[in-house]
């Protein structure tokens, strides 16, 4: 209304006032409930837990990047004096200047001891780290452990002091539109209560892996990162992480990490240094309901195989691309994203059955759990094409031709990577539909290995002959990463 408002006359603006105040004195019934504001208990938890909440300050050390230099006459007096003041803001050691970034966040205290749990990017690559308590006071603080993959950090104080601590709550137990109080420190004003309600559980905002975010409409700003969410019990069920906001304020769109998940990181955090996730050793993606359909799943479920490590311990144990993983340690996988989550909190060495469906059965396969090691590897850089044997076969909006040495140098095609080569697709087919490009190679259909393009033809003209209508291809790129896409066949 107040957009409407904007555009029209002022004499016309007294009418449509005039029609409201009326209308509020005529219709009792349209004045909100007094319950509207939130249960009276919100100020008491506030009131108990807000001592333990703490603002985390950094200090950083980063360079200042030199300006370009403008367009001068070559020799000028003014080309000269602004060399020489560069050369004076370097100083004798040649090295660029640099300055002092600080920066503010939030945290809480969860043992009287000192240990402190905020977000990992609120002190990251920070060279000093603050802990200001309630009260004001500044303690300097010491980081214990990091998880860059969930975004936590635990940090150590020493005080003179006892220190306010809260506790862990059970997020498993959250209800949608349960009261939930956020503290902490935004845009840097300072301890600040605000409530709302769960919107959401198990949200994936593709941020990583193991995303399962709580959302809020309690109002979470630039400066909460790292501060708790409450429930009404007092007990810290998230921590404020992350938001959706064009102009970098709440629009009442925030993410939590929830408990169950910081417990675990912090424990390990707390004993490790470090976090220590499980890990089974496949590359998983969704089961769509074309996949379903072509695996004989119903209803459509699980995680897909689409490769595997060499060196994992899910290949020692038996499991295969084109699996369907349903479930893992007695816990069901509804879908894709469940997986990580279940694997990576694990212990590892735990020996875990897995459930899978293998042609249409469900088998069990044991498997050891190993521990996740980072990967910081770097793809190969694509070489340029080099000219190829033509293509053989046409189909489905694809050319396809057998593999050669000559298209192994054009694609970038390891001496691992066995199947036939997709040469090209035509535009606006269901091929380009699923994102195939030249240069991927085709390892199979129906859970059947090809080696020819021939081969595959005649595989494809068969299922058609029996009346299917979609087909599982299993594809993989020049290093061997392979994926399923199910393709229509009519």
């Amino acid at each position: 209304m107040a957009f409407l408002c904007d555009r029209l006359a002022t004499s016309a603006r007294r009418t449509v006032f005039a029609i409201f105040a009326a209308a509020a004195i005529t219709w009792p019934a349209l004045t909100a409930p007094a319950q509207a504001r939130g249960p009276d208990a919100i100020a008491d938890v506030a009131e108990s837990v807000i001592d333990a909440v703490v603002n985390i300050s950094t200090r950083q050390t980063v360079s200042v990047e030199e300006g370009q230099m403008p367009d001068l006459p070559p020799g000028s007096p003014m080309e000269k004096f602004l060399d020489e003041l560069l050369k004076n803001r370097k100083g004798q050691s040649g090295e660029p200047p640099t300055r002092r970034v600080n920066s503010l966040g939030s945290g809480f205290i969860i043992d009287p001891a000192g240990f402190v749990v905020t977000n990992n990017h609120v002190i990251a690559d920070a060279d000093e780290v603050t802990v200001i308590l309630n009260d004001g006071t500044n303690l300097k603080a010491t980081i214990v452990g990091r998880d860059k993959k969930a975004d936590l950090a635990l940090l150590k104080v020493q005080s003179d002091k006892p220190l306010k601590a809260v506790k862990f709550g059970d997020s498993d137990k959250l209800r949608l539109g349960e009261w939930v109080i956020a503290i902490g420190n935004p845009f840097s004003l300072g301890g600040t209560v605000t409530a709302g309600i769960v919107s959401a559980r198990n949200r994936d905002i593709n941020s990583g892996p193991y995303d399962n975010y709580i959302q809020t409409d309690a109002a979470i700003n630039r400066g909460n990162s790292g501060g708790p969410l409450f429930n009404l019990n007092g007990e810290v069920i998230g921590v404020n992480t992350a938001i959706i906001s064009p102009s970098g304020g709440s629009i009442g769109i925030g993410f939590a990490v929830p408990s169950k998940t910081v417990v675990g990181v912090i424990n390990q955090l707390r004993q490790f240094g470090e976090v220590r996730r499980g890990w089974l050793g496949v590359r998983i993606q969704p089961v769509t309901p074309e996949i379903a359909d072509s695996l004989n799943i119903t209803p459509a479920r699980g995680a897909l195989v689409a490769g595997l490590d060499d060196k994992g311990p899910a290949k020692s144990a038996g499991i295969e691309p084109g699996d369907v993983i349903v479930k893992f340690d007695s816990k069901d996988v509804k879908e894709m994203r469940d997986l990580p989550r279940i694997v990576a909190d694990t212990p590892v060495g735990k020996d875990v059955d897995v459930v899978v469906i293998r042609g249409g059965k469900e088998q069990t396969k044991t498997v050891k759990i190993a521990r996740l090691e980072d990967d910081d590897s770097k793809t190969a850089e694509k070489k340029p094409d080099q000219p190829d044997a033509r293509p053989v076969k046409k189909t489905l909006g694809l050319e396809l031709s057998d593999m050669t040495d000559a298209l192994r140098k054009r694609f970038n095609i390891q001496a691992k990577v066995k199947g036939v080569v997709i040469t090209d697709v035509e535009a606006n087919s269901a091929a380009a539909e699923k994102n195939l490009q030249p240069g991927t190679v085709i390892v199979s259909i129906q859970q059947q290995p090809v080696t020819t393009a021939a081969d595959l033809h005649a595989r494809i003209e068969q299922l058609k002959k029996e009346g299917k209508k979609s087909a599982v291809f299993l594809v993989a790129n020049g290093k061997g990463d392979t994926t399923f896409v199910a393709l229509n066949l009519q």
